[in-house]
């Protein structure tokens, strides 16, 4: 059996323009986003990388960064509890105001 053969990052890219087109602006995105990762790539394995486009893949691997996303994962756990907690307040509410509109209408008037 013989090792299936690595493309090089500028194959990957001519790979990824020869796919088929994006049919919305998400998979438009998604693409331009993989062929700047591939681009980069290339320049770095290459050696043409600029001081800017290492130090941000540099970045992207320090301990620090990996907390940041951490602690945005977390915020955004954070963020969709606090929404259905308010949800919840808004229909708690409704029900109250609904029971209590009902008891006063159950309420004994004085017959005169």
């Amino acid at each position: 059996m013989s090792k299936p053969k690595k493309l090089t990052p500028e194959d990957e890219i001519k790979s990824i323009l020869a796919g088929k087109p994006p049919a919305t602006p998400q998979e438009q995105e998604n693409r331009m986003i993989s062929l700047a990762m591939k681009r980069a790539e290339q320049r770095i394995v290459d050696g043409q990388a600029s001081s800017q486009e290492i130090v941000h893949f540099l970045k992207l691997g320090s301990s620090r960064e990996k907390t940041e996303q951490e602690r945005m994962a977390i915020q955004m756990e954070l963020d969709k509890a606090k929404i259905t907690s308010l949800a919840s307040a808004d229909e708690m509410k409704e029900l109250m105001e609904t029971a209590m509109k009902h008891f006063t209408e159950y309420s004994p008037t004085e017959e005169r």
